[in-house]
């Protein structure tokens, strides 16, 4: 495994430690988790808010029942026909690397407003699109690394540790990419008040440097994590996103 590949690994595993600092500890309720895969980010995930109902919607049946064995309730069904749950049910809405796969993203931002209690809470992670990483990848002329053209193979940048790697299950091609201000804007438009918005990673750097940068320079982190809670619905319209930057990471 090249460095590339290492700090790449590295700073997902540093993206996943980060979500979880930021879930309050032991509040119980219930969780759903979009894209449980096999549950192993999950059972993190539950163990950190003491969740007594733990739930998940993974796309790939056999993922969906290694994810189901671990006694998470997870249901097959694809993101962008909606979510197979009951209305104001759940206290946490998870989605990490997620919402870069889906297609209609509208429809997933809805279904996390609809599905989350009035005082929940919904954390959304994903690729940050003005990350300096992306950004001089299209100086340089190559493809940003999240930013998929294929759905068979990763191409365009020599630099990506995946370069001519085949996607290894249906769907895990990236069709939109978001920067830190798309995210929040989507997010106020169905009903989802920022509630603190950060970044980590910073490529090529490994997370212990990594952490500086993005004090440094949040704006151009490689992650972008964010915090929403419900806005009363009679509020949507009116709903307008604070001005805000990012803030620094804690």
């Amino acid at each position: 495994m090249g460095y590339l590949s290492k700090v790449f690994h590295a700073s997902e595993e540093a993206n996943r430690r980060a979500i979880l600092k930021a879930l309050p500890a032991g509040q119980g309720g219930a969780l759903l988790d979009l894209g449980t895969h096999r549950g192993d980010f999950t059972v993190r995930l539950a163990e950190r808010l003491g969740a007594r109902r733990v739930a998940g919607v993974e796309l790939i049946e056999r993922h969906a029942r290694v994810a189901s064995a671990r006694g998470i309730e997870t249901a097959v069904a694809n993101l962008d026909d909606g979510l197979p749950f009951e209305s104001e049910s759940f206290d946490v809405v998870h989605a990490n690397q997620v919402l870069e796969h889906v297609r209609r993203t509208d429809v997933v931002m809805r279904e996390i407003r609809r599905v989350l209690r009035p005082d929940g809470l919904a954390c959304i992670s994903t690729n940050n699109l003005s990350s300096w990483h992306n950004v001089i990848s299209l100086g340089l002329g190559m493809q940003p690394m999240p930013m998929h053209v294929s759905d068979e193979i990763i191409v365009g940048n020599p630099l990506n540790p995946e370069h001519r790697w085949g996607h290894r299950d249906v769907g895990r091609t990236h069709l939109r990419l978001f920067t830190a201000r798309a995210l929040k804007e989507l997010a106020a438009y169905h009903g989802l008040a920022l509630e603190r918005l950060w970044t980590t990673g910073y490529y090529p750097l490994p997370p212990l440097l990594a952490r500086l940068g993005v004090r440094l320079d949040p704006l151009h982190g490689a992650f972008i994590v964010a915090l929403f809670r419900p806005v009363a619905r009679e509020d949507v319209v009116a709903y307008v996103p604070r001005e805000e930057g990012i803030s620094r990471s804690a």
